[in-house]
């Protein structure tokens, strides 16, 4: 049996965040809706279009132009990031745990700044997490090209069509001196995440078939598969319609403390023991969480909490398990957030 290893998503499984939203609204005229509309265009170029090359979590990289026009900069977006981490209740103590336990890290597609400044809260080391990388400051945009982007802005929100936003996109903002920030994104999702997971199996000497992997989202597809496919763990955490079905595990849940049980059974004996709780904790969590195998500190915390919802998924659950998951994490991240792809 080798080193197992934990690697988490950050928004949806530690925090109840999505700070590139939180930053558009923040900054940009009618952001929060702008952000959907850009967040529902990238989900068409990855799940539908498959354009090449491109991955999803890509509104990370559309919106910076925008960012720019409307004033954000380096130091302005590490403020707004440190003053507004919202953590999952036992976020912190998961963390702990997990880390005192086994190589853990966090693979993100948010921003290094927010990162940062989770690790900051939370005492995670940063040198464990991979994030996208953002320098607003290497950039200037000119008053004329700012208006510009102003007006675009405008068009998107009030004529939202996908081949507006790709003449958008893909034509006007590369044409312009201000472009080149696109250029510099380069967003940890999707694929991106997966190859931040094979970088950790090389830097650490570890294996794909002990990754214990939790997402959410769509930017968590490839690692999921990857965990799943090469015999680890994969694990939607209130997941969406784009996470769930590449997972083996659905937890819905408010707090994180299931997510300490699962991660130490795995590590301390592996993913049949993990799949055979989840299907003894779908019958009957009480007694499951008694079982002799389950530490007991771990246990106390889930059963002192609303007990979470926990399953194997298989093609009979699925879509019902789609529909309650999608529901609550609505219900837990606020109803815009959690019903971004």
């Amino acid at each position: 049996m080798g080193k197992k290893f934990f690697v988490s998503d950050c928004e949806g499984p530690i925090s109840t965040n999505d700070n590139a939203f939180e930053l558009s609204g923040h900054f940009i005229e009618d952001g929060e809706k702008f952000f959907e509309i850009i967040s529902r265009y990238d989900d068409v170029l990855v799940d539908v279009v498959k354009r090449d090359g491109y991955n999803a979590g890509g509104t990370l990289k559309l919106i910076t132009p925008f960012l720019k026009a409307y004033g954000a900069d380096n130091q302005t977006i590490i403020d707004f990031s440190a003053e507004n981490v919202m953590l999952l209740k036992g976020a912190v103590e998961t963390l702990k745990f997990v880390s005192s336990t086994m190589p853990s890290f966090i693979v993100s597609t948010s921003y290094e700044q927010y990162i940062e400044a989770l690790c900051r809260r939370t005492g995670f080391p940063y040198e464990n997490t991979y994030s996208t990388k953002l320098d607003m400051d290497r950039f200037n945009v000119d008053p004329d090209e700012a208006e510009k982007l102003r007006e675009f802005r405008r068009t998107i929100v009030e004529n939202p069509e996908f081949e507006v936003l790709d003449k958008i996109f893909w034509k006007n903002i590369p044409s312009m001196e201000i472009g080149g920030i696109m250029e510099s994104v380069h967003p940890v999702g999707g694929e991106g995440k997966k190859e931040a997971i094979q970088d950790i199996i090389r830097r650490f000497n570890l294996k794909a078939s002990d990754l214990f992997y939790i997402g959410d989202s769509i930017t968590d597809v490839q690692p999921l598969r990857f965990a799943n496919t090469n015999g680890g763990i994969s694990v939607s955490f209130n997941g969406n319609e784009y996470a769930l079905p590449e997972a083996e595990i659905a937890v819905i849940a408010d707090n994180t403390a299931i997510t300490s049980v699962l991660a130490d059974v795995f590590n301390r004996y592996g993913t049949d023991t993990v799949l055979d709780f989840v299907v003894s904790y779908y019958k009957d969590p009480e007694t499951a969480l008694e079982s002799g195998f389950i530490n007991p500190k771990l246990a106390e915390k889930v059963l002192n909490n609303k007990l979470p919802q926990v399953e194997v998924v298989n093609c009979d659950n699925m879509d019902r398990l789609i529909d309650e998951s999608t529901k609550f994490r609505k219900e837990v991240r606020g109803k815009a957030i959690g019903g971004l792809g």
